[in-house]
């Protein structure tokens, strides 16, 4: 029983880390007024760019820069869709949903063809491997027996969280999605910020995807996003837009995510269908609970007219 909540523990925070970016980026879009639903097709896209960068060039690293880059620019359809033109932000979201996760299973058939072989990348080190530490206690696996990119999901938490309540860009940035009409009669150029946050969005984005290829597992497959994109959205409002609050939700549902898999390995008698369910269930439920109780941002979701100032 030890062993198991033990390493329950451990793979909730290895499972809540790509959360961490997909809420973050989401964070960020609905802070500067857009409501992106397209972090699932963003991350998909991520995914297989790092993987593919990780596959050629065998450095892991590479392939989650890559990802980032690939999420800005899939995510800039969205940006010049929504800012430029002032379309609808949710259909828009869908159409990255759509057409990113198609892009990276056309791009992977081309590349592989359509043979059943799967094709492994190497994954990232942790530190306690590139440190040499052998040993099996407890906090020392919590806290060293981690990939770089864990530690850099928790720390970009810290630099949110002081960015949007210690500095005057984060108090403009987010003054851009309560009342962009106001925050433009005070110098504020609401149009970049919006372009910026579309930036951070994909950016962070394409980094949890490729969290998923270069990270967790060796290969990329369909689906292998799992709707954690939707579960990233939950997260934000069950955070209430704050950097702390999506930080204890991302946890919550690592830790459904990481409960489902651990079931399925000690429970032979119950479909595995049965035990996937919880992430899901879970956002679900938190939802009905606490949803429609809540409000992000005030701007969220209405495009920005700069000529109706």
């Amino acid at each position: 029983m030890g062993s198991f909540i033990t390493n329950l523990i451990l793979a909730s925070v290895r499972m809540a880390s790509p959360l961490i970016f997909l809420s973050l980026a989401e964070l960020y879009s609905q802070r500067a007024g857009l409501v992106n639903i397209g972090i699932e097709g963003l991350a998909a896209i991520g995914s297989l760019t790092g993987f593919l960068v990780s596959l050629i060039t065998g450095n892991p690293l590479l392939g989650v820069l890559a990802g980032a880059l690939a999420g800005v620019c899939v995510n800039m359809i969205f940006a010049y869709a929504t800012i430029s033109l002032s379309a609808e932000q949710i259909v828009y979201g869908m159409a990255i949903n759509i057409f990113a996760p198609a892009l990276a299973a056309f791009i992977y058939r081309v590349y592989f063809g359509s043979g059943s072989e799967l094709v492994q990348a190497g994954l990232m080190g942790t530190v306690k491997g590139m440190l040499g530490i052998k040993s099996d206690n407890f906090f020392i696996n919590l806290f060293l027996d981690q990939t770089p990119m864990v530690y850099l999901a928790y720390i970009l938490v810290i630099v949110t969280a002081i960015f949007f309540a210690r500095t005057k860009s984060g108090l403009n940035y987010k003054a851009v999605g309560e009342y962009p009409k106001a925050a433009a009669t005070l110098g504020i150029n609401v149009i970049r910020i919006k372009y910026l946050a579309c930036v951070i969005c994909g950016a962070l984005s394409g980094i949890g995807g490729a969290y998923l290829t270069t990270c967790y597992s060796r290969t990329y497959v369909d689906g292998n996003v799992a709707g954690r994109g939707f579960i990233a959205l939950a997260a934000v409002i069950f955070g209430r837009w704050s950097p702390g609050g999506v930080l204890i939700a991302c946890l919550f549902f690592g830790f459904c995510d990481a409960l489902q898999i651990r079931l399925q390995l000690v429970n032979n008698t119950l479909p595995y269908q049965f035990f996937q369910m919880i992430p899901y269930v879970a956002t679900v439920v938190v939802l009905t609970i606490i949803g429609a109780k809540q409000a992000g941002p005030k701007a969220s979701g209405q495009p920005y007219r700069k000529e109706e100032q």
